[in-house]
């Protein structure tokens, strides 16, 4: 028998599809260890060796990677192609203490039987220095954010947190606020003509007045533009030229993480993780009809390479659906930009162009099938022949003034056949011939001030990071979520606002971590890690330097740095205990209501409380939703300080124990469930959970994992993938 370790059951259960009875494939369901949560877990005197521990829900899975190993003639480890994977495989072969003689590691683009049975027939060893290039990284995070956080703690206030690279895109939000809040926008105008042409109106753009070309600022008040207008109306125009330039517009390349992320965030409005999310599935594998396999390549990349066989089976499809014309005579090629890209990897890509976003639509869920109708459009699009446009410049001009019109005419479409998102502005140039006497209809004046450098979004940001060389394929959509789940910032109507906390923390690291938390030194600790992997740093001296340089700062930002403590916002509230004005504060779970008479009143308050259709069962008054310190919900009467009843908070759940609803509760040791009619009924269960009958055995409860769903039932070992209406719901 041969083992095979991938790290999620989705991939499992494709890549057994394709192997036979001498191959058994199962999950590790991601990392399987790593540095201890409750201490440091680097011990720096020693060459910071780390201190990894067994994550406590992955012991089950380790001793069966040990008993397998044992049994197996071949243990192939089948992780993720990117660093990150290798590390995975790395502590797999580790913790499971799988004999080094056994082990292969093999890797794969794309999860199809013609991929995997390649890499079987070519394996390799496990990459130590891929895996000294992740391990860097990790310690470095763990030494910043182990060591920053006390200090915000006691200096800003507790619970708050630092990261390293999640630091500086704060900095950078933070820094594009400022800009705008100084900005000092600028008045200019432009006169804009407007001629006729059987009757068409053809406008233009005044560009000269005696001979003397206009700048942006020319025309910078009301009374000059309306002056000049006044001048204009006594002129007679004619067209002076006419130029014609045809423009080969060429299609974009396919996409990598980062315009991925990009893109379905512009375009279908995905998160990135979310993107990355629904693209992890699409990678790891649907069942399709008569098959069960991956729809895209490896979604984490930066490399714009293809393979010659996509290439040739996407011309092919081109020729078919579009004609020979929309085919190029070569193939596109396209040179990745960044220094860093892992060019062994490839673009995202669809795994068989040949499937049609439509032809797969009815096994995917409505968010999957956008993504992959995106992927493979923009694949496709890649592929395809350059587009031809005719540019038109018209020159207007009188004895004193001049102006010009353009016009985009396209003369093929080319790739923008299957590109059809793009906001293409093509339109017909008018029917004028050079001298031609023209009729001046009427002269627009408009007014404009100049704009603050915009809000970042999500999509600007992502690429903000990449251009910099800040963060990786695998990191962008992390960095996103850690500065959201902080409350750092606030992401308004797609754009991110610091809030006063993001605002206070990025101030204080700037002040005192500004030559470790800066874009520049990100960006050349990133080129150092990926050159780690190159055997050209030595990983253990990148490490001492780095934190030598860090305990420096951190010494003296603990003996200099003032407490910080954020500003209350006044309301005009009144706190109904003791008469004082409440105030909003920022809390660990956001903002609240606070009495400003605090401690001798320690009256809070939720700032938008959620009011649900049950009554207290003391006074009929309505319930509102509120949270525990440890973020728990429970109900409180809407009646309160006058009824001070609170309910646990409902969740729809039944007790599988009793038919009686469970509810959310909370204890020193975290968040569970209980069942509504305790103390008759003692159920109880961790974790999350959903009402669904196990086929096995008729339990009525079922366990939501990673990546799947295990029967509640201590008693029974059922397992089974998580169904796509759960996962949305989710």
């Amino acid at each position: 028998m041969n083992l095979v370790i991938v790290e999620s059951p989705a991939k499992a259960k494709t890549i057994s599809r394709f192997l036979g009875k001498d191959y058994e494939v199962i999950a590790s369901y991601g990392h399987i260890r790593d540095l201890p949560k409750n201490n440091f877990g680097v011990d720096i005197e020693h060459d910071f060796k780390p201190k990894y521990t067994i994550l406590k829900d992955k012991k089950p899975i380790v001793e069966k990677i040990k008993t397998l190993s044992e049994q197996s003639d071949r243990v192939y480890i089948a992780t993720d192609e990117d660093r990150e994977g290798e590390a995975i495989g790395y502590h797999i072969v580790e913790a499971g203490k799988v004999p080094k003689d056994k082990v292969e590691r093999i890797v794969f683009h794309e999860i199809t039987k013609e991929a995997i049975l390649n890499a079987l027939k070519n394996p390799r060893s496990i990459d130590k220095l891929m895996v000294d290039s992740q391990e860097s990284r990790r310690i470095l995070d763990r030494i910043v954010g182990y060591k920053l956080s006390p200090l915000l703690a006691k200096k800003i206030r507790r619970g708050l947190s630092a990261g390293r690279v999640q630091s500086v895109a704060l900095k950078l939000i933070v820094e594009r606020e400022e800009e705008i809040k100084n900005f000092t926008k600028q008045e200019y105008w432009t006169l804009h003509l407007i001629f006729s042409d059987k009757n068409k109106d053809v406008e233009s753009i005044l560009t000269t007045i005696d001979n003397v070309e206009l700048d942006k600022f020319s025309i910078c008040n009301a009374e000059k533009a309306s002056q000049i207008k006044s001048e204009i109306l006594k002129e007679q125009f004619v067209v002076e030229n006419i130029t014609k330039k045809t423009l080969i517009r060429k299609p974009k390349p396919p996409y990598i993480t980062s315009t991925l992320q990009a893109e379905a965030s512009t375009i279908l409005g995905f998160s990135p993780k979310k993107t990355m999310q629904i693209a992890q599935k699409l990678y790891e594998g649907v069942s399709l009809q008569k098959e069960r396999m991956g729809l895209i390549t490896y979604m984490r990349t930066d490399s714009l390479n293809v393979a010659r066989q996509a290439q040739e089976e996407a011309l092919d499809i081109i020729k078919k659906f579009y004609g020979q014309d929309y085919a190029p005579k070569q193939p596109n090629i396209y040179k990745t930009k960044s220094k860093t890209a892992q060019e062994a990897h490839e673009a995202i890509r669809p795994t068989k162009p040949s499937l049609l976003p439509d032809m797969v639509k009815e096994y995917l869920t409505q968010d999957e099938y956008k993504l992959y109708n995106l992927i493979w459009k923009k694949f496709m699009a890649s592929q395809a022949a350059s587009a031809k446009i005719n540019s038109v410049n018209i020159i207007f001009s009188s004895k004193r003034f001049k102006s010009k019109a353009s016009f985009n005419e396209l003369v093929f479409d080319g790739y923008l056949k299957i590109w059809d998102l793009s906001d293409n502005d093509f339109q017909k140039a008018p029917s004028f011939k050079q001298n031609d006497k023209v009729i001046l209809k009427e002269v627009l004046e408009k007014q404009h001030f100049t704009e603050p450098p915009p809000r970042y979004s999500e999509a600007s940001l992502i690429k903000t990071l990449e251009s910099y060389g800040i963060g990786r394929p695998s990191t962008y959509a992390t960095i996103i979520d850690t500065i959201l789940e902080r409350q750092y910032v606030v992401l308004n109507d797609k754009k991110f606002y610091p809030t006063q906390i993001g605002i206070i923390v990025s101030k204080a690291l700037d002040d005192y971590f500004k030559d470790i938390i800066n874009v520049d030194f990100t960006a050349k600790l990133e080129e150092d890690l990926d050159n780690v992997a190159k055997n050209k740093v030595d990983k253990n001296q990148l490490l001492k330097n780095f934190y030598e340089k860090f305990r420096i700062m951190l010494d003296k930002a603990y003996e200099q740095m003032d407490s910080i403590k954020p500003k209350d916002e006044p309301t005009d509230m009144v706190c109904e205990l003791c008469g004082a004005p409440m105030v909003i504060r920022q809390g660990r779970f956001g903002k609240f209501l606070a009495c400003s008479n605090y401690p001798k009143c320690k009256n809070t308050k939720s700032l938008n409380e959620e009011i649900v259709d049950i009554v207290c069962n003391k006074c009929g008054a309505k319930m509102v939703v509120k949270y525990s310190k440890k973020g728990g919900k429970f109900l409180a009467c809407s009646n309160y300080p006058d009824c001070k009843n609170t309910m646990p908070y409902p969740t729809g759940l039944k007790c599988p124990a009793c038919g009686g609803d469970l509810v959310e509760k909370t204890s020193k040791r975290g968040k569970f469930y209980g069942c509504s009619n305790y103390p008759n009924c003692k159920f109880t269960i961790k974790g999350n959970i959903i009402n669904k009958k196990c086929p096995k055995c008729g339990y009525e409860l079922f366990r939501i994992l990673k990546d799947s769903l295990k029967c509640a039932n201590p008693d029974c070992d059922y397992k089974e993938p998580i169904e796509k209406e759960i996962l949305e719901k989710l």
